[in-house]
């Protein structure tokens, strides 16, 4: 990978939300940045920013072009290799408003800054070689975690664990290959690599990284959240079930059908995973416009979901409404839910199992509470993949590209076994595991391509 010119640049970007606050914070990074920094700050005893100590907190005040005060600050110094990005660091901590920070931003950009892309400190540090690649996305998952779980499992990410199982098994290949290469290039003090020694070592690192992709959908599951649409026909209590699940009145209930025609979108916290959950329309004909519309959007919810949680009025019989419903949830990942259990129950577990034979059934009442916890233990088995345990300190892959170069590997694993069973030549084998170090690679960032860096730290916020 080339290290880009504009590396070089120091770099500057207010690093905390804009609004009304105790502080915000504005970040610079790279050789110039004491120096810039210093050019602007006065401090009430004379002192000189470059000649103030390593982390250290400075007092004084930022400066515009005139000598007039900017804002109150507190400076703190960080310089290189001991900083975030490996580079010099400054935070300059303004007072948290719009004028302040946009102020002291300003000034430090006239002095000769360039203003950061999406992600560029954290871009720096992965060039740098503070974080790898696997290390550098974890930040963004610590940042937008949103249940204790999520925030476990980027956390251990950030901490290295996925990268020093990596590590390991690209260590292992990497050793297999030498010695295969060994024995090709010195043959008579060598010797060949054994065939039977070499499977070993290839299924070992199999089996480890089938565990890793075995745990890719869990792991995407607490990284993104799952998907959820709740549907009915109206008046079964899907907006009840919203609020009962987020704790909270976040939809509007009444008496009258129809009064859901937009969805409402909340996350919700289930046994530790974040749930995005979409009340909808009631689904039903009608000739009201407006509600059509909130229909056509349910049905479109319903298409897109992860899990679909199917409402039905079980103090009555199933209507024509409902099966209609049922027959389109058919297939799906769904729970069945059956509402209303507090006001008598009509409907068998029987006539909704004919009509979802696969999807848990669960009975609930959204008005007093009723088999809830049944509910969301139900919800968590239905997308978690038994046999991945997400409380300890187990690995978990969360993010596509990670398991996508996995099952690369995999693949070319597979391939070096293939070979060695026809008993070609071991140079062809080291082909194969040639190619598994590559896709391992990709993973922590060793082997990646640079469009494939520029598209990662895109996604990152500026001034991080």
């Amino acid at each position: 990978m080339i290290r880009d010119t504009w590396i070089e640049d120091t770099i500057a970007a207010i690093a905390t939300p804009l609004g009304e606050g105790g502080i915000g914070i504005v970040r610079i990074s790279g050789a110039d940045a004491i120096s810039l920094v210093g050019d602007a700050f006065l401090s009430p005893k004379g002192r000189d920013l470059a000649s103030s100590r390593n982390w250290s907190l400075n007092y004084g005040w930022i400066l515009d072009g005139n000598g007039k005060k900017i804002d109150e600050v507190i400076v703190s110094v960080m310089r290189a290799p001991l900083s975030y990005t490996r580079e010099d660091v400054v935070e300059i901590n303004c007072h948290s408003g719009l004028l302040p920070l946009q102020g002291v931003l300003e000034r430090i950009l006239e002095l000769g800054a360039r203003l950061a892309e999406p992600g560029e400190f954290t871009k720096r540090a992965f060039l740098n070689g503070r974080l790898d690649l696997s290390q550098a996305e974890a930040v963004i998952d610590v940042i937008r975690a949103k249940t204790h779980r999520s925030h476990q499992l980027a956390m251990r990410q950030l901490d290295g664990g996925l990268s020093r199982a990596i590590g390991n098994m690209r260590k292992d290949l990497v050793g297999l290959l030498a010695e295969i290469e060994a024995g090709i290039d010195f043959p008579d003090e060598v010797g060949d690599m054994e065939p039977k020694v070499a499977r070993e070592i290839i299924e070992g690192a199999e089996k480890r990284i089938a565990v890793m992709v075995a745990s890719a959908d869990a792991g995407r599951i607490l990284r993104e959240g799952i998907d959820t649409a709740i549907v009915g026909k109206p008046n079964v209590g899907k907006s009840s079930l919203l609020n009962l699940l987020a704790r909270e009145k976040r939809a509007i209930v009444t008496e009258i059908p129809g009064t859901t025609r937009d969805v409402i979108e909340e996350i919700v916290n289930i046994g530790g995973f974040p749930f995005v959950i979409r009340d909808t329309a009631g689904i039903r004909h009608t000739e009201d416009a407006v509600e059509k519309l909130g229909v056509e959007l349910a049905i479109a919810q319903m298409e897109d979901a992860d899990l679909v949680l199917c409402v039905i009025d079980g103090s009555r019989p199933l209507a024509v409404e409902d099966t209609d419903l049922l027959e389109q949830v058919k297939g799906k990942r769904a729970v069945a839910v059956a509402n209303k259990v507090d006001l008598g129950v009509k409907i068998t577990e029987a006539e909704l199992r004919g009509w979802l034979p696969d999807a848990p059934i669960v009975r609930i009442s959204a008005q007093t509470g009723e088999g809830l916890e049944e509910l969301e233990q139900t919800v968590v088995a239905a997308v978690v993949q038994e046999g991945i345990d997400l409380a300890g300190d187990s690995l978990v892959v969360s993010r596509a590209r990670h398991k996508q170069a996995l099952k690369e590997a995999l693949a070319s694993l597979e391939a070096a076994k293939g070979t060695l069973a026809q008993g070609l030549p071991m140079d062809l084998v080291a082909i194969d595991v040639r190619g598994a170090c590559e896709s391992l690679g990709e993973v922590t960032g060793d082997t990646v391509r640079d469009e494939v860096i520029d598209r990662i730290f895109a996604d990152f916020c500026i001034g991080k």
